[in-house]
């Protein structure tokens, strides 16, 4: 009975620090990396702002949501970001459709080299980032309320007589279910509407879809509003599970573009598979395995060290090494580049 009891215990420590957080961080990188993979799809570019563009609407939703605090409105036991998130949205959607117009659009029209819109995007990278960093300031912002816990490791303590208690954050509830309701939605939209199958066609032929009678402004438009809204949500959802900071945003292009890349650039089912690979694999990677081993061997054999193979300093490395790996094995990635 012990036995059985150690094993349960050695599961929840696996659940509580490795499977939630993988699925909750899987599900931002996968938002991420989805608005990522339908510019390049679609525009034909590697948008290299679109950490930046995070940055830019999750700030906005926290400047709305601390006035909102301000007024005493709230959404109860939800983040109060969540009504905050429309104005994040629209702001955002701004910010993307005048740097196409002022940015994008010239060398679209020229026929410019793909090497030349992304040293575009590494220049609307830099002002992007300015401005929030200007606007928010440099250091760590919090912004969520309401109830921190779904799931409190106590109360499943209490409940279960086990040793180890399993937690679940309402972020990270929030951030599974929206990108479950969000990743339904777009591929709705792709597959059933009139504007979806355009994009799908411009992505698949542009000249043929050109004379087939689409509107390339519009499918452009509508990409960046797509786009916009999921960097927007990824952003907020990852500043409400773990805290705001615009430099990390920088640092999220990596993972972001891994995913992408590892399941496909350009199609965005490969995008959501390789935001979960990621994920789980930086955390997998990450993790100290010591006290599950306590659970799981004899006394005898309980392992000394941490049994943990790199340093969480070293997570982004992780995304790097799987990311050459797929480069250099399978460079269309898992589901082979293509929308849709």
């Amino acid at each position: 009975m012990e036995a059985v009891t150690d094993f349960i215990n050695a599961i929840v420590l696996l659940l509580n620090f490795i499977v939630v957080p993988g699925l909750a961080y899987g599900s931002q990188l996968a938002l991420g990396a989805l608005g990522i993979t339908l510019v390049f799809g679609i525009l034909r570019f590697a948008n290299f702002a679109h950490g930046d563009t995070m940055a830019f609407g999750t700030m906005v939703t926290i400047l709305v949501t601390w006035w909102l605090q301000s007024k005493g409105i709230n959404l109860g036991p939800l983040p109060t970001a969540l009504l905050a998130l429309p104005v994040g949205i629209l702001l955002t959607i701004g910010l993307l459709v005048v740097t196409d117009k002022t940015v994008y659009r010239y060398y679209r029209h020229n026929r410019a080299v793909p090497v030349t819109f992304m040293i575009a995007s590494m220049g609307v990278m830099f002002m992007t980032n300015g401005i929030v960093r200007f606007v928010i300031g440099p250091n760590d912002q919090r912004f969520l309320d309401g109830e921190r816990f779904i799931v409190r490791a106590r109360d499943f303590k209490t409940m279960t007589g086990l040793s180890e208690g399993l937690s679940i954050k309402v972020s990270q509830g929030l951030t599974i279910v929206i990108a479950i309701i969000l990743v339904a939605l777009l591929f709705w939209f792709l597959q059933k509407t009139r504007m979806g199958k355009a994009m799908r066609a411009y992505s698949d032929n542009e000249d043929l879809a050109l004379l087939s009678g689409v509107d390339p402004d519009r499918v452009v438009l509508v990409t960046w509003i797509i786009t916009a809204t999921l960097a927007t949500i990824a952003g907020t959802l990852y500043g409400l599970d773990k805290s705001f900071k615009p430099f990390t945003y920088l640092q999220l292009l990596l993972p972001m573009f891994a995913a992408a890349i590892v399941g496909g650039i350009g199609n965005p089912i490969g995008a959501i598979v390789g935001g979960y690979v990621i994920a789980f694999s930086e955390v997998i990677v990450t993790y100290a395995y010591k006290k599950v081993f306590v659970y799981l061997l004899p006394v005898s054999m309980e392992p000394e060290g941490l049994l943990q193979l790199l340093s969480t300093d070293y997570k982004f490395a992780v995304s790097f090494v799987i990311l050459v790996l797929v480069l250099l094995v399978r460079p269309t990635g898992i589901m082979r580049g293509k929308l849709l």
